[in-house]
């Protein structure tokens, strides 16, 4: 398996590429993948499990005992649920989010995929979306999995971000340039 040097470098690469590898031996990826989202949308939603999962003064045995009971809760895989024990013996569990994301690229990685991040100013149509992705794959020369945001600031077109590389095409960002060049005229 090919990582970035990146990813590899970081200490929730590590602790991702080690899961991914785990995932892979046992054919699970796309399971564990799913658990991660899980996890990732229990984090946001819930105030009490962030806290859990950042406060020192929680101890490793009570972070673990909690995050067992939310496995069950969300219909964790046993691999997952060991996992998050070990980053809770390790006191890694601030790290979960990077984590996760290195998950996903690693996986969409394997997977041939790249994931773009697109930012609007209102939600995007399911047509408009497709029309944006078969570009972006296009251009990109591999298949494109997009995540999409709203930001009312823009005021209007699109921000969309692939790996390193960004094309902003806001209309904020226009006339903050516009602003800009007439200031130095």
């Amino acid at each position: 398996m090919e990582n970035s040097a990146g990813i590899q470098a970081s200490l929730p690469g590590r602790y991702a590429s080690a899961l991914f590898d785990l995932a892979s031996e046992s054919g699970t990826v796309t399971a564990v993948e799913s658990d991660l989202e899980k996890i990732e949308a229990a984090l946001a939603e819930s105030p009490e499990l962030r806290s859990l999962t950042t406060n020192p003064q929680i101890s490793r045995a009570a972070s673990e005992k909690a995050l067992w009971g939310v496995s069950d809760l969300l219909g964790i895989s046993e691999l997952t649920q060991n996992f998050l024990g070990v980053l809770a013996k390790n006191r890694r569990l601030m790290q979960l989010p990077g984590i996760i994301r290195s998950f996903k690229t690693i996986a969409a990685a394997q997977r041939g995929e790249v994931t773009a991040e697109v930012t609007s100013a209102h939600a995007l149509s399911d047509s408009q979306l497709e029309a944006l992705k078969t570009k972006l794959t296009q251009r990109e020369g591999r298949t494109v999995k997009l995540t999409t945001n709203v930001d009312p600031d823009l005021l209007g077109g699109l921000v969309v971000r692939v790996g390193s590389k960004r094309i902003d095409g806001s209309i904020r960002t226009r006339l903050n340039s516009l602003a800009t060049a007439m200031k130095s005229a």
